[in-house]
């Protein structure tokens, strides 16, 4: 809890030494590994000065899920982005986009053959290759090139104008929750190693996935073609999201959320009349009873997951509307005034989700 400020609610706070101290670890012990790291700025919007860091940090290109994320960071100031450091799309793209893919990003992750086309054809047009990484479905059923199919589609590719086929990749844990394992990755080699005796060495890129992969990465003995992945939520909040623990050495409180309260009165635990469905469809009714010391934040849904918020000792989260957080107080935590704030810590949906909103200001 702090005294009001000027600085603006509910803000972000971001500890940028935090930051760099993740990024150079941990991509310094994938490197050892054999394994290079594209540092993924989605869940930052793209924000320049993070990926600056990323890039100073050891990473070995940038990535994003929004092309307008690539495109900002493009022409942003606070990065010199050479040749080195190429900037990937990491979601299949739209057709309708497929012209600013080419002109933004150097690389993009492909599964479909109408979008391969679509590429060869604009890149063409501005006399520029294009560098593509097909996904290959090994059992999340997110997206992915079935395995039978990879052939056909490869064929293709290295037919297209303009398109340099880089290798293959795969995405495990964001859909299903499968876990990367030994098994699942010899997978992925052995698709690289068929591709190579079809078609000579032409996959100089294995692309694992995301910071699903650390467990697997960091301890197998055997990584086979693995040579790189995409890291974000490692670098951002110094966990690994199958178990969300602790990456050793780590940062995991590198972001705060930061939120005025505008209420605070003791109030009815539970509440009265005919219940029917809440703002969001809610029906849950809580074990409290008695009265209890209830606070308002002026946040809401539209800034922050609120069930991804970590609460300081003797705050107790109990709702969230689209604009208002609503907490419990209690020993240990001492008394809570209007003007006053409080910081949570943050998961990686409740920090996607306040980066997002433009309500939520940032500061370093």
């Amino acid at each position: 809890m702090n005294e009001g400020s000027l600085l603006p609610c509910p803000r972000l706070e971001i500890h940028l030494a935090k930051l760099s101290h993740n990024a150079a670890t941990l991509i310094t012990r994938l490197n050892k590994k054999g394994i290079a790291v594209t540092a993924v700025t989605k869940a930052t919007l793209g924000m320049p000065e993070i990926a600056a860091m990323w890039l100073q940090a050891g990473a070995a290109g940038l990535g994003d899920a929004r092309i307008e994320n690539i495109r900002s960071m493009r022409n942003s100031e606070h990065l010199n982005l050479q040749d080195q450091s190429p900037m990937s799309l990491i979601r299949t793209p739209m057709l309708s986009q497929v012209a600013q893919v080419v002109q933004y990003a150097d690389i993009s992750l492909n599964t479909e053959i109408s979008v391969l086309t679509r590429l060869s054809k604009e890149a063409q047009k501005i006399n520029r290759h294009h560098g593509v990484i097909l996904m290959v479905e090994i059992g999340d059923l997110r997206e992915g090139i079935l395995p039978e199919q990879l052939e056909s589609v490869v064929r293709h590719a290295l037919c297209l104008p303009n398109i340099r086929f880089l290798g293959i990749g795969a995405n495990l844990a964001c859909r299903s929750g499968v876990a990367p394992d030994q098994r699942n990755m010899d997978q992925l080699s052995e698709l690289a190693n068929l591709l190579d005796r079809t078609f000579g060495t032409i996959v100089k890129v294995v692309s694992a996935g995301n910071s699903a992969n650390l467990n697997w990465a960091l301890s197998s003995m055997d990584l086979g073609r693995v040579n790189h992945l995409r890291l974000g939520e490692a670098l951002l909040l110094g966990c690994e999201p199958l178990q969300r623990k602790r990456v050793e050495d780590l940062h995991t409180d590198a972001f705060t959320l930061v939120a005025e309260v505008i209420e605070v009165g003791i109030k009815p635990a539970k509440p009265w009349g005919c219940i029917a469905q809440a703002a969001f469809g809610e029906t849950k009714s809580n074990k409290l009873k008695g009265n209890i010391t209830q606070a308002i934040l002026a946040i809401g849904r539209q800034d922050t997951d609120h069930e991804g918020l970590l609460a300081p000792e003797g705050i107790g989260i109990l709702s969230a509307s689209s604009d208002h957080l609503v907490i419990s107080i209690s020993k240990p935590h001492p008394p809570i005034h209007v003007g006053e704030t409080v910081s949570f810590q943050l998961n990686y949906s409740a920090l996607l989700r306040s980066m997002t909103s433009p309500f939520v200001s940032r500061a370093f």
